[in-house]
C-alpha cells in the first residue's frame, strides 16, 4: 500500500495515546494516596514514568532515525496498552502494598514504551518546512490539550460507573487502538536519503546537544519549565481537595468529577491555544519572545493557585452566574496557567528543530525530551513530600522557577 506521510495521520496518534495518558495521570496521586503511599512514596510512583523516560526517550529518538519512525511508534504504542493493563491489575488490588508495588510497576513500563511525543514530533520536523515546525509543533501541544480533555473526563465517568479497575482497562483499550490505527494507515516519514549520524554514547550526545548554545538554552529551559508543570500536574488533585475539602479518595466519584472537570477545563485551553492561536502569536511575537512572556506568566499563576480557599464541590452553574467566588476564582488561576504554559512548547521545539540539522532531529529532540523527563522526576519527588509539609510552597517556588527560566530565556534566546 502506497502511503503518504500526513500531519492528521500524527496527530491522531499521539491524540489517541494521549487520550489513555489522560485517563490514568489524574487519577494516580487519588489511587496513590487511597492505597497508603505517604509523600515520598507518592513522589517515587509518578516520578517512576519520567525515570524510564528519561533513559529511553534518547534511544527511541536515534532509534527513529536510523530505522525510521513508524517502527518505534508501533513499539511504543504497544507497550502503552500493557502498561496500562497492569494499572488496572493494580487499582483492582485488595493488597495495597501489592497495589502499590504493581502501580509503580504499571507506571515505569508506560515510561519505557513512551517514545511517541519523542517520535512524533521528529515526524513533524521531516514533513515540515523549517518556518512551519512552530505552528505544526503545536498540534502536538493540541493533542495534549485535547487528550487532557477527554482522558480525564473518559476517566471519570469509567470510575463513577465502573469501578476502580475501569480507567485503566479504557486507556488500555484505546492504546490498543491506537496501534491498529499506527499499523494501518500511518506512513514513514523518514526520507530514505536522510542518512543518520554516527551512533554517539548517551552522554556524549547530550554533550554534542548541550554544547550548541542555543540549543543548550532552550533544552534548559524546557528541563525548568517541566519541572515547574510537574509540580502542579502531582500536586493539583491534592491541592484542590485540600482547599475546598472535598474528601475525595478513589471510590468517592462525585468529587473525582469535580478534579476531572478542572483537568478538561485546563485541556479545553490547552487545545484551543495551540491549535488556533499559537501560529498567530508566533508570527506577532518570534519564538523567543513567546517563550520568555508565556513562562513569567506561568509562574504568576503558579503562585496564584494555592492562595485560593472554598468549601465545597465545583458547580458549573453558580460559577457561571458569577456566585461562587472561590471556584471562580481557582478557574481564573487555571485559565492563566493553561494559556500561559501552553505558549511554551510549540516555539520551543519549532526553534530547536530549526537550529538542528535534519539527520539529528530525532536524537536532539530525545535530548531534550529526555531533560523534561529528568525534570518529571524530580518534580513529584519534590513537590509531594513539600507539599505534605505546607501546601502552598511548591507552588510559590515552582512559580519563581518559571519566571527565572523565562529571564534565561530572554537573555540567551534573544542574543544575536
Amino acid at each position: 500500500m502506497n502511503r503518504k506521510p500526513s500531519l492528521l495521520v500524527i496527530f491522531l496518534t499521539v491524540f489517541i495515546d494521549l487520550v489513555g495518558f489522560g485517563i490514568v495521570v489524574p487519577l494516580t496521586p487519588i489511587f496513590g494516596r487511597d492505597f497508603g503511599a505517604n509523600g515520598w512514596l507518592l513522589g517515587v510512583i509518578l516520578a517512576s514514568y519520567s525515570a524510564m523516560q528519561f533513559v529511553f526517550s534518547p534511544i527511541w529518538g536515534k532509534l527513529s532515525d536510523r530505522h525510521g519512525r513508524r517502527p518505534i511508534l508501533l513499539i511504543s504504542t504497544a507497550g502503552g496498552a500493557i502498561s496500562y493493563v497492569i494499572f488496572a491489575l493494580a487499582c483492582g488490588l485488595v493488597n495495597h502494598t501489592a497495589a502499590l508495588w504493581l502501580l509503580l510497576g504499571a507506571r515505569m513500563f508506560a515510561g519505557a514504551c513512551g517514545g511517541n511525543i519523542t517520535v512524533a514530533q521528529a515526524y513533524i520536523a521531516d514533513i515540515s518546512k523549517p518556518e512551519e515546525r512552530s505552528k505544526r509543533m503545536g498540534l502536538i501541544g493540541m493533542a495534549f490539550g485535547l487528550g487532557f480533555i477527554f482522558g480525564p473526563a473518559i476517566g471519570g465517568v469509567m470510575l463513577k460507573f465502573f469501578g476502580a479497575t475501569a480507567p485503566g482497562w479504557a486507556a488500555a483499550a484505546l492504546c490498543a487502538l491506537n496501534f491498529l490505527l499506527t499499523f494501518s494507515i500511518l506512513a514513514e516519514s523518514r526520507k530514505p536519503d536522510s542518512t543518520p549520524v554516527a551512533n554517539r554514547p548517551r552522554f556524549t550526545q547530550w554533550s554534542h546537544t548541550l554544547s550548541q548554545p542555543k540549543i543548550g538554552a532552550l533544552v534548559l529551559v524546557f528541563f525548568m519549565a517541566t519541572f515547574a508543570f510537574s509540580c502542579f500536574e502531582c500536586t493539583l488533585p491534592l491541592l484542590v481537595n485540600d482547599s475546598f475539602n472535598l474528601h475525595f479518595t478513589s471510590e468517592s466519584a462525585q468529587s473525582a468529577t469535580t478534579v476531572v472537570s478542572l483537568f478538561v477545563f485546563c485541556g479545553v485551553i490547552g487545545a484551543f491555544v495551540q491549535g488556533g492561536l499559537i501560529g498567530r502569536f508566533v508570527k506577532m511575537l518570534g519564538e523567543p519572545k513567546l517563550i520568555a512572556i508565556s513562562l513569567v506568566l506561568t509562574g504568576v499563576s503558579l503562585a496564584l493557585l494555592p492562595l485560593v480557599k472554598g468549601e465545597g464541590e465545583l458547580h458549573w452553574l453558580a460559577v457561571l452566574k458569577l456566585t461562587d467566588v472561590s471556584w471562580l476564582k481557582m478557574l481564573g488561576a487555571l485559565a492563566l496557567l493553561s494559556f500561559a504554559s501552553s505558549l511554551t512548547r510549540a516555539p520551543l521545539f519549532g526553534l530547536l528543530s530549526n537550529l538542528t540539522p535534519a539527520n539529528e532531529q530525532g536524537a536532539t529532540i530525545g535530548v531534550a525530551q529526555s531533560a523534561g523527563s529528568l525534570a518529571r522526576i524530580f518534580g513529584p519527588l519534590f513537590a509531594l513530600p513539600l507539599y505534605m509539609h505546607h501546601a502552598g510552597l511548591p507552588y510559590f517556588i515552582c512559580g519563581g522557577i518559571a519566571i527565572i527560566a523565562g529571564a534565561i530565556a530572554a537573555q540567551r534566546l534573544l542574543a544575536k
